[in-house]
Parts: C-alpha cells; structure tokens; sequence
C-alpha cells in the first residue's frame, strides 16, 4: 500500500461520511461492490482514473480535495474533514442563513482573537 492511496482512501471515506453515505450507497452511485469500495478508503486498490473521476462526480468535489494534505502531518487532516464538514452543512443553507452564519463566525474570531 503507498502512502497516496492510503491518503486517498482515508480522504475519499471522511468526505463520503460528511455527505451521509454508506459504502454500499457510495457503491451503487459509482457501480462498484461495497467491499471494493472498502478496498480503496483501506488503500488496498489501486484505482482508475475512470473511477476515480466517477467518486469525484457522486461526491461532488474538486479533484484536488483527495489529495490535499498529502504531505502534511496528521493533525491537520481533521482540520480537513472539519472544513468539509461545514461545507456540505452550508450547502443546503439560504442566502440569507449564510449572511446570518457569515457574521456569527466574524463575531466569534473577533471575540477570540481578543482573548
């Protein structure tokens, strides 16, 4: 196993988590078996590009959401899953939910940066 599949794997399953799927649906949605998809959040598959771009599509993520982080240390892998945690939250939010959480988050890092 390389380091970069196990980075992947372990990518690809946070981000299918944030999104609420299990293997088996993230298996159905891209037509691979529930274990081969346990394989590759493992690291134990190398996978095509075709596959790979068809996990991108079903998760509706950016390419390079797999790979950042490759080379940085483990802590900041959470901060990572956090940020897309709050991303896949913020989508199904109005234009006016997220003027409203804009200034919340802007009145929390003020008040902490004062501390």
């Amino acid at each position: 196993m390389s380091k970069l599949s196990i980075h992947v794997g372990i990518r690809i399953r946070s981000l299918r988590k944030n999104r609420g799927l299990t293997q088996e649906q993230l298996g159905e949605l891209v037509q691979l078996p529930q274990p081969y998809i346990g394989g590759i959040e493992r690291g134990e598959k190398n996978i095509s590009l075709e596959t790979l771009e068809r996990i991108i599509q079903v998760l509706h993520i950016d390419p390079s959401d797999l790979f950042n982080g490759f080379n940085l240390p483990t802590s900041k892998h959470e901060e990572y899953e956090l940020f897309d945690s709050i991303q896949v939250l913020l989508q199904s939010c109005s234009e006016k939910e997220l003027i409203i959480i804009k200034k919340l988050a802007q009145v929390i890092i003020t008040e902490n940066n004062k501390l």
